[in-house]
């Protein structure tokens, strides 16, 4: 997943860093805006992940730091829960001003609890999801209970959060309890994905009940079984966002046949890390990636297993095509391929003249009352699906720099 860094000002006049993520054809059907938690950044490897699932179902994705944290301006102990709607409400501007303006708010913690106040604000938005959030913005003070009464008779304190010190004032404790939630839950004015942990320690799965219970329909929940409240593992992290970006195709529909935006069918695009690989066919996205044994992180299939899909569902199209102008009664057809070939290998001699033969052991499973004349009949169909007869042809691909 390639990002752009950019930068945009808030309604205070400080630059807001960001990072703006868009499909591989660079142009997405909508796009999200998304919330850090309290004191993290929008480099958090969760946020990175979730907005990668995104940006695979088509979105742009928008990840800021709110000011005073990671790359952003301002200094924290001036912000408030106020102000991180206000951040957010910018961000969306800038959106409306220089592509189009969200129409999906995600949120994680307190972040949740931000795009959940922001929401009515942004004219745009059409689907909010929350991630870990508290009913109320003030149970943020938690991480900081044992110093509240030296912020209260001092004004400011320094305070470890995550291990890091941070200075908070009373002003902020002030904002956190003067905050009508629930109002703005009940005016919320767009569909509801509520996530949250049962394991999440952090964050009590019951502040997920008060928000469902306060909200109108349309509003879901998803238990995220197993997951810690930061989504730390990646495997809880990339569910997280194909879940999002699920359930949002439900209010916010994407193009019929949204067209590549390319001169070629199919468009390719390396991502930032090991060999993940984003490609897109016409509107359709998917990721192609490489197993962890030679340094992929195995999100997605290896080059030669999709060729191997591509042989496989040819020959299955191609014989059940043959078997239905012949009125011949196939009911199934399964197709089952392996591809042989030392791969590190070969990509270690990349620039060397290759000196294997690529064998791929295919095996085919007909199911249906059909006669061995017929079986025997359509494995030589098989034979002659198109993709089967190119990989038997001389192949010629010219390359050039776009």
């Amino acid at each position: 997943m390639k990002s752009t860094k950019i930068y945009f000002p808030n309604g205070r006049g400080q630059q807001l860093a960001a990072r703006l993520e868009l499909p591989v054809n660079r142009h997405p059907h909508a796009f999200a805006l998304f919330a850090h938690c309290f004191t993290c950044s929008s480099s958090l490897a969760a946020v990175r992940y979730i907005s990668r699932e995104l940006n695979l179902q088509g979105y742009g994705v928008l990840r800021f730091d709110f000011t005073g944290l990671g790359n952003s301006e301002g200094d924290f102990v001036d912000t408030n829960f106020t102000t991180n709607i206000s951040d957010l409400v910018a961000a969306a501007e800038w959106l409306g001003e220089h592509y189009d303006a969200p129409a999906l708010l995600v949120g994680h913690s307190l972040g949740g609890a931000a795009v959940l106040c922001a929401a009515r604000m942004i004219d745009s938005v059409k689907a909010v999801a929350t991630i870990g959030a508290p009913f109320a913005p003030d149970h943020v003070s938690a991480h900081f209970a044992a110093d509240i009464d030296q912020i209260e008779t001092e004004g400011e304190a320094t305070v470890s959060i995550g291990g890091r010190p941070f200075r908070i004032a009373k002003q902020f404790l002030d904002d956190l309890d003067q905050q009508p939630i629930l109002e703005h839950i009940k005016d919320l004015g767009a569909a509801l994905l509520i996530l949250h942990s049962p394991q999440d320690t952090t964050v009590n799965i019951d502040e997920a009940a008060k928000l469902y219970t306060a909200a109108f329909h349309p509003k879901s929940f998803v238990s995220l079984d197993g997951a810690d409240h930061l989504l730390t593992r990646a495997e809880d992290a990339h569910y997280t966002g194909q879940v999002i970006a699920g359930w949002s195709s439900r209010y916010i529909t994407a193009p019929a046949a949204a067209p590549l935006r390319s001169d070629k069918e199919v468009a390719v695009r390396l991502g930032d890390e090991g060999f993940t690989t984003e490609v897109m066919v016409r509107q359709h996205h998917l990721v192609a990636d490489e197993p962890e044994s030679i340094g992929g992180n195995d999100y997605g299939p290896g080059p030669y297993e999709l060729v191997s899909a591509g042989l496989g569902a040819c020959t299955a199209m191609t014989v059940q095509m043959y078997a239905r102008r012949k009125k011949w009664p196939l009911e199934n057809i399964e197709v089952h391929i392996d591809h042989r070939k030392d791969y590190a290998t070969d990509m270690i001699l990349v620039d060397k003249k290759p000196t294997k033969i690529d064998h791929f052991d295919r095996t085919i499973i007909l199911t249906g009352d059909l006669t061995e004349e017929q079986k025997k009949r359509l494995l030589e169909i098989a034979d002659r699906c198109p993709v089967h007869r190119t990989l038997h042809e001389t192949v010629e691909v010219k390359t050039v720099l776009g």
